[in-house]
């Protein structure tokens, strides 16, 4: 906050994400971007404060599987469309993203450096984003969306527009994968995004195959292991997780149709499991033919995903791997309050905050935003949301942030609720 006078949060309960309830009323100062005192409630300075009465404190909430470019615009637009417009469309959804108070999404493939640096620079409104680049797939695999007319490769140039415009890294062989792995960290990647298998939204892959040999995912684990950070990758299937592992990744994005056997080795090598409550209900996605199919293909696993994940303590973090649907990214918050079909309110809060922030923290000194996360401690840094009630006595108001939460606070600054200072 710079030269500006200490933000004073008064007589508000706060959720300890750490221990998942809450506790309070305290009084809870901000200032220069940190939580800089948390006391109990009671007289204090006058100058710039919120009334916190009958309120509730959380952390800012975090996405774990997030497309800051792909994620309210048709596929064909960000496929075929005038890519000024789809970045265009991007600021406005980095808004709307902070405004719903998720202020950090780990972003797992499209080019969000651009926008990632205007936020930081405080030119636009929008979240933390911990980028990865263009997501790094073998020829057919799942970020393999080249027009047919542009297969055998180079019939039309050597790059497809979707290299071009730093969507996707198509590398075949352990050199392109190095290749491709050391160019996103050249370019700034906090971690490295890897397609190990057949995906619900694209083309080519059917949902069972998998994808790139042991060898060539290691060679991306080598690249990040040597710049102190790790790899993540998409993967549905037993076959395909267990490739990853051997290799050396860290973290399993989806896994809807996982074993007990391969989940229970994710819990003996201290795999983290970045799961979406994907469901055939009102969320699910507008596919149709083929890709509809592999949609019900998967979304037939998730009650046993989160279910295995529980029975074997593995480290589950939340992602909502929006894409490509306007309405859909408006239910960021209801997708999380939907956790509750497994967990209860508590947990799913600590999900979004603390136990997201720690699978944030293994990208080590790439971490872009050195610091705590997800917790309301004194010298966390101070990305809070003050909430019109309990949300863990009544976890809907996660999914109405427009009305329920009052005041979002990124860095130290108010970016939602200047009319409610008093």
């Amino acid at each position: 906050m710079g030269e500006r006078e200490p933000l004073r949060i008064t007589n508000v309960n706060v959720f300890d994400s750490i221990a998942g309830r809450v506790d309070g009323p305290f009084d809870v100062t901000v200032g220069d971007g940190t939580i800089t005192s948390i006391r109990p409630a009671g007289p204090g300075d006058p100058g710039s404060r919120i009334d916190g009465t009958g309120k509730t404190l959380i952390p800012g909430l975090i996405d774990a599987h997030w497309h800051t470019v792909f994620t309210t615009i048709p596929a064909v637009v960000a496929s075929m469309g005038e890519i000024g417009y789809v970045f265009a469309q991007a600021v406005v959804s980095a808004r709307d993203t902070l405004m719903r108070g998720f202020t950090t999404v780990r972003d797992l493939g499209g080019p969000s450096f651009g926008i990632k640096q205007a936020i930081d620079q405080g030119s636009i409104p929008g979240p933390r984003i911990y980028p990865s680049g263009a997501f790094i797939s073998q020829t057919g695999g799942h970020g393999d969306f080249r027009m047919p007319n542009e297969v055998p490769r180079g019939i039309a140039g050597y790059l497809s527009y979707s290299e071009i415009v730093g969507a996707a890294v198509i590398a075949d062989g352990e050199d392109e994968v190095l290749r491709g792995a050391r160019e996103m960290l050249r370019r700034g990647a906090s971690q490295l995004k890897l397609m190990a298998g057949g995906g619900v939204a694209s083309d080519y892959d059917p949902l069972d195959v998998a994808q790139y040999t042991k060898r060539e995912i290691r060679a991306a684990v080598e690249a990040a292991e040597n710049w102190d950070t790790y790899v993540t990758v998409h993967a549905y299937t037993p076959h395909a997780v267990r490739s990853a592992i051997a290799a050396g990744v860290r973290c399993i994005e989806h896994g809807q149709l996982l074993d007990e056997e391969t989940v229970a080795l994710m819990a003996e090598n201290d795999i983290w499991w970045c799961l979406q409550p994907f469901l055939d209900d009102e969320d699910a996605p507008p596919l149709a033919g083929p890709n509809r199919a592999k949609f019900l293909q998967m979304a037939v696993g998730t009650d046993n995903a989160y279910q295995l994940a529980i029975k074997h303590q593995v480290h589950v973090a939340f992602g909502t791997d929006t894409l490509f649907d306007a309405k859909l990214a408006t239910r960021q918050g209801a997708l999380l309050a939907k956790l509750t079909r497994w967990y209860s309110p508590a947990d799913v809060l600590q999900q979004a905050t603390a136990r997201n922030a720690e699978l944030l923290a293994l990208s080590g000194p790439r971490n872009p935003y050195p610091g705590r996360l997800g917790v309301v401690e004194e010298g966390a840094i101070a990305d809070l949301i003050l909430v019109d009630g309990d949300p863990v006595a009544d976890i809907s108001l996660i999914a109405r942030p427009q009305e329920s939460f009052l005041a979002i606070i990124k860095g130290g600054q108010l970016v939602k609720g200047t009319d409610i200072k008093a």
